[in-house]
């Protein structure tokens, strides 16, 4: 597969699989929008392989064995290696322009090991353990690709993973339902013990008051994820702040909905409404353009 073709396959899984954060990738300049689609269909085409919708979910060897070989065919890509794969040709790319950290990557590949074998977490903290391979770990990924301003570095990270855990949590509470179908509870066991929470009640699939409550507590834990993050965002270069932001309140829309619903999850899945994704999208589009002009411009200026 072409470099270019690559691209395309990314951006088409993308627009496919990640709805709002395809469009909040539109708010960025086009240079950079290709290589966030390579992130994504990376991680997208792993994450693809470790649920493996097809196969029953007690029988690991097949996804296990998958995810070896996608590992291997990373590696030796990375290595300079010409492997049959159609992510891999734009991920590879993306990783060696940004300087892409390789322990960023190990650290997203050891999560999605873990989701062949661990289905539950005890504690939250076991969960972020998760989740610094999970989400943290894909938000350092796209930071290189974003751009910071001079000086940002630590902060900047920091406020990537927190952006990181806060749309992974978010999912997890969107997905409940989907994930228990698939043998998983990413809400820890000693929450559902504190709110009297049984996964019998969750496979029973009615939303009973204690597990209304117990979302709406793990909601407030990912309110809190997204207020650390939200300085961080000011520290991004001009022309990728207007996506950020966009990507923040259409992942955070999902925690309005939710809450909307009255924390029931397991009825429908929570999606924020077409009409609310095109108002975010809209009131950011004027700044992403003026800051894109205004980047374009910068170096004809000083020169």
């Amino acid at each position: 597969m072409t470099l270019t073709a690559s691209y395309e396959h990314c951006r088409r899984l993308n627009a496919r699989h990640g709805r709002s954060f395809y469009l909040a990738t539109l708010l960025l300049p086009a240079w950079k929008r290709r290589h966030v689609h390579a992130l994504y269909g990376f991680t997208r085409h792993v994450d693809d392989i470790v649920d493996a919708s097809g196969e029953p979910a007690a029988d690991t060897g097949g996804r296990a064995r998958a995810l070896d070989e996608v590992t291997r065919r990373l590696s030796a890509s990375l290595a300079g290696e010409t492997v049959e794969d159609p992510v891999l040709p734009a991920f590879v790319h993306t990783v060696r322009s940004f300087g892409i950290e390789r322990t960023d990557l190990d650290a997203f590949l050891r999560s999605m090991r873990a989701d062949l074998t661990v289905t539950r977490y005890g504690t939250y903290e076991d969960l972020l353990v998760y989740m610094e391979g999970s989400g943290a770990a894909i938000g350092l990924m796209m930071l290189p690709v974003l751009e910071t301003v001079p000086g940002a570095g630590p902060q900047a990270r920091e406020a990537a993973r927190e952006l990181g855990r806060a749309f992974q949590l978010t999912n997890f509470l969107r997905d409940v339902a989907e994930d228990l179908a698939r043998g998983r509870v990413y809400l820890p066991q000693e929450d559902l013990a504190k709110f009297g929470v049984t996964e019998d009640d969750l496979h029973r699939g009615v939303p009973a008051r204690a597990l209304r409550d117990l979302v709406a507590f793990e909601s407030g834990r990912a309110r809190d994820h997204y207020r650390r993050a939200l300085d961080g965002v000011e520290l991004l270069a001009p022309s990728s702040r207007p996506c950020i932001r966009a990507a923040y309140e259409l992942y955070s829309g999902i925690l309005d909905e939710i809450a909307a619903a009255g924390h029931d999850v397991l009825t429908a899945r929570a999606r924020v409404p077409r009409r609310r994704r095109a108002t975010i999208f809209a009131r950011h589009m004027l700044a992403a353009s003026a800051a894109g002009r205004a980047e374009r411009r910068r170096p004809l200026e000083a020169a």
